[in-house]
C-alpha cells in the first residue's frame, strides 16, 4: 500500500514536501517515482528513482526545482519541490514497480504496479 501526504495550497515561489509511505509490503527494493494528473491534462511523470536512490530521472518541466529521495529504513519516498509555479498543480501520485533500474524506464506510467491515492498540490497567488 502506497499514502502520499504533504499536498497543499501555495502561492507560487513557495516549497513543498511530499511523503509517500509504504506498508503492507516492503517496497525497498521497488523503484519508486511521482506522477501528477491535472485537470484537462494527461498523467505525467515527475520523478523516480531506483531502489537504492543511486540513480534518478526528473522531467525537464521540474529539473532544478524539485528533489527526489528515499529512505528504505522508513519506508518512505519524499519529493521536496521547490519555487512552485501554477503550472505544478495537480494530483500527485506516488508509484512503485519492482525491477526498474533504469532512468528511461522510470517514465511510463504503464511500468509500474502499484499506486497510491494521490495528494492535491495548489498553486495559485
Amino acid at each position: 500500500r502506497l499514502v502520499e501526504s504533504g499536498g497543499g495550497r501555495v502561492q507560487p515561489g513557495d516549497s513543498l514536501r511530499l511523503t509517500c509511505t509504504t506498508s503492507g509490503r516492503t517496497f525497498n527494493s521497488h523503484a519508486m517515482a511521482w506522477f501528477r494528473l491535472a485537470p484537462g491534462k494527461e498523467r505525467e511523470f515527475v520523478s523516480g528513482i531506483d531502489w537504492d536512490g543511486q540513480t534518478k530521472n526528473y522531467a525537464d518541466s521540474v529539473k532544478g526545482r524539485f528533489t527526489i529521495s528515499r529512505d528504505n529504513s522508513k519506508n518512505t519516498v519524499q519529493l521536496q519541490m521547490n519555487g512552485l509555479k501554477p503550472e505544478d498543480t495537480a494530483l500527485y501520485y506516488c508509484a512503485a514497480r519492482l525491477g526498474i533500474t533504469s532512468a528511461r524506464a522510470m517514465v511510463p506510467a504503464e511500468n509500474y504496479d502499484y499506486w497510491g491515492q494521490g495528494t492535491q498540490v495548489t498553486v495559485s497567488s
